[in-house]
């Protein structure tokens, strides 16, 4: 099944050279750029982190510090990039917790700021989890009648993943191929923030969900504990993250 889209609709995977956050970096991002009239544009780009690549990392994705030697810095990308997701919706695998708050980390770092708030965001691990329970390479045998070549490419993780979700749409009926919907569907909560450090309750709240003050409203928080803000900024938390307590806690004392 085609996609109908409104906008375009990137689906992109990165590799990195381990999974924190703020302190690891992108070694590779591709990713598929869908037109809503169907045309598609396929990029893949090696980036240099600037720092070794572990071997933990090298042994998943095998991209070694020779192989990025000579590619551009993320910050020598991070505009251009920019300028191509401008407008867009995003899809990927698990997107919605690492690849979505790693990349917009990384635009922070290069001193690029995105504007994610009215972008639409479909996890198609989250669909498969909620219908399957199950990892890409299984999503791709279950859904497209084949092994998965190449796991851990981001490229083939990248039309792995574009494969699925197609596949995903013929398969459930009671999925609307429609990204507003797609991109609720696949959302655990409703994020403040891209790393889902703060969600929304049913009254429209933002909450901390993380920590000792899980499930308490952030603003009551902030207005009781006065170091608690402190320590937000002062600790690894993603960029995105720490805006998004500080319009709160600039929210709180304006009251």
């Amino acid at each position: 099944m085609e996609l109908k889209l409104k906008n375009p609709l990137v689906f992109f995977d990165i590799e990195t050279t381990g999974l924190n956050i703020t302190s690891d970096r992108i070694v590779e991002i591709s990713y598929i750029k869908v037109m809503p009239n169907g045309q598609e544009e396929t990029r893949c780009f090696r980036v240099n982190p600037e720092r070794p690549i572990p071997a933990e990392s090298i042994a998943v994705h095998h991209i070694t510090d020779e192989d990025v030697k000579d590619c551009p810095t993320f910050k020598q990308m991070a505009q251009q990039l920019a300028n191509t997701f401008e407008g867009c919706d995003f899809a990927g695998f698990n997107s919605n917790h690492f690849d979505i708050p790693f990349l917009d980390e990384e635009f922070s770092r290069a001193g690029v700021q995105f504007d994610w708030s009215k972008r639409r965001f479909i996890d198609v691990q989250t669909i498969f989890h909620k219908m399957e329970k199950r990892d890409l390479a299984a999503a791709c045998k279950f859904y497209c009648g084949h092994e998965m070549e190449n796991h851990h490419s981001a490229m083939a993780d990248t039309q792995t993943t574009y494969e699925v979700l197609k596949a995903q749409l013929d398969r459930y009926p009671q999925l609307q191929n429609d990204v507003e919907a797609l991109s609720a569907f696949s959302s655990h909560a409703r994020g403040v923030d891209l790393a889902g450090r703060l969600v929304l309750n049913e009254q429209g709240k933002e909450v901390i969900n993380f920590g000792k003050y899980r499930g308490r409203i952030a603003e009551e928080v902030l207005g009781k504990d006065s170091g608690y803000y402190g320590w937000i900024l002062n600790t690894d938390f993603p960029s995105d993250t720490k805006r998004a307590f500080t319009r709160i806690y600039m929210r709180v004392k304006q009251k």
